[in-house]
């Protein structure tokens, strides 16, 4: 058993807490919101993410996990600790590092033993080596210590299991004894674990995110170009998704990338490269692509309707993806705001984010249910692709309408059994969409080998 210090209990350092704590170590997990520590020691979560409540009752029950706001708690005796700090973007998308410093400044004043330090959230190339000269400096008195990167790669609504079943773990140091060691602790994992250098682990994190942001625009662009020429996306990326080269995931088209990581990352990252003299053209156009996705889906209610002042429109899902009640940088928010200054009346839905979503659009009315949120509307929006809306009862839903319009942003629907339910429906890239007269679902046949 190790002893380990997380410092911030946000969604990243409250997942990683509770995990370690799970794999047998004893885990303090800092924060300076007293409120906040004061509600997960009465076991009340900052934030949904299933499985989360129950991992970490679990082991606060078994004396594995504590909380508590102070680091001469949470560093004595420990040999390990996490900075698991936001990193919020700045005003030209550079990653505010004003946390981490406040981190590594009160761990440097603090820390009575030789201790490893780990960079566990994401921050620019070059962060692992500035905060290694902060804890020199500040350091009362001379005592050894070591920094490692180690990047999560947490989805949410996933991040128990990316936790506990990585495709890597990425470690960077300039000392390989410190890396081995925070190696020792990933172990139990059995996955494999990449050791490298500092700034080469912070740039794998934001390369990884910067692709999968690249793919989605990809898509995004591919879907335009399918609804011009009568092709289907659904089908396109299916087709793509076989070439080992290519994977089938990132490729769903519809309303473009949100949240917290993704937005920050790519913005920090060409941020990056520009502040080098670079023009990162790529990532440039990635961020261009996604930006326009959320009018998009505006624009064709807008088409279909003749227009929406005057108009009630019904939004199913508010967070930025399902399994969570993040609102950061959420299509819904851009969504609501176009339809409200265009003179709608907007409603919506969401199974866990409502109350998080009504400090960002306190002009739209929350709803108890989908059926709610149709009744007496003029269209239909799905905005964030929850499994209950994909088995909701459409008739209900069609006959409970003013108008039955539905927009399908995140294409969860085959189109033809919705047409033929009587909604005027558009999705994302669908070929139906264009100027083709029919379509012919695709069909995959394997054919047996040859005797």
């Amino acid at each position: 058993m190790k002893q380990i210090s997380v410092v911030g209990v946000g969604y990243v350092g409250l997942v990683t807490a509770a995990c370690f704590s799970d794999l047998g170590n004893r885990v303090i997990a800092l924060d300076v919101d007293e409120q906040r520590v004061s509600n997960l020691r009465k076991g009340v979560m900052p934030i949904y993410e299933p499985g989360l409540e129950e991992l970490v009752e679990r082991n606060v029950a078994a004396g594995r996990l504590t909380f508590t706001t102070s680091y001469e708690e949470a560093l004595k005796g420990s040999e390990f600790v996490f900075i698991c700090v936001g990193t919020p973007s700045g005003v030209e998308g550079e990653a505010d590092l004003k946390y981490v410093e406040a981190a590594a400044r009160t761990i440097a004043k603090t820390m009575t033993a030789p201790l490893i330090v780990i960079n566990k959230s994401t921050v620019p190339v070059g962060t692992g080596d500035w905060v290694a000269e902060i804890i020199h400096e500040a350091r009362p008195k001379p005592m050894d210590f070591w920094v490692v990167s180690c990047p999560e790669f947490l989805r949410e609504g996933a991040a128990i299991s990316d936790f506990m079943n990585p495709h890597r773990t990425v470690l960077g140091s300039t000392s390989r004894e410190a890396a081995d060691k925070v190696a020792q602790l990933h172990l139990p994992l059995r996955s494999p674990i990449v050791i490298t250098d500092l700034r080469t682990a912070e740039m794998i994190k934001y390369a990884s995110n910067a692709f999968l942001a690249t793919k989605i625009s990809f898509i995004n662009e591919i879907a335009d170009v399918c609804e011009s020429l009568g092709a289907d996306v659904k089908e396109v990326a299916a087709g793509m998704g076989f070439d080992a080269r290519i994977g089938k995931y990132f490729l769903d088209a519809g309303l473009g990338y949100g949240g917290s990581c993704f937005p920050k990352d790519v913005k920090a990252l060409a941020y990056m490269a520009e502040d080098m003299g670079l023009e990162p053209q790529i990532l440039n156009a990635v961020m261009r692509v996604n930006g326009v996705r959320r009018m998009m889906i505006v624009d064709k209610v807008r088409d279909l309707m003749g227009g929406i002042s005057g108009k009630t429109v019904g939004i199913l899902g508010l967070a930025f993806k399902p399994n969570t009640d993040d609102m950061r940088d959420a299509p819904s928010i851009d969504i609501a705001k176009a339809l409200i200054e265009g003179g709608a009346t907007v409603r919506a839905f969401d199974p866990v984010a409502m109350e998080v979503a009504k400090g960002e659009m306190p002009k739209v009315e929350m709803m108890p249910d989908a059926y709610a949120v149709a009744k007496d509307a003029d269209a239909l929006i799905i905005v964030t692709e929850w499994n209950e809306f994909k088995h909701l009862d459409l008739e209900r839903i069609r006959d409970s309408m003013r108008e039955a319009v539905l927009l399908d942003g995140r294409n969860i629907y085959q189109p033809e059994q919705i047409k033929d339910l009587g909604f005027r429906y558009r999705g994302v890239g669908r070929g139906y969409n264009g100027s083709a007269d029919s379509h012919i679902k695709t069909e995959v046949k394997v054919q047996p080998n040859a005797v």
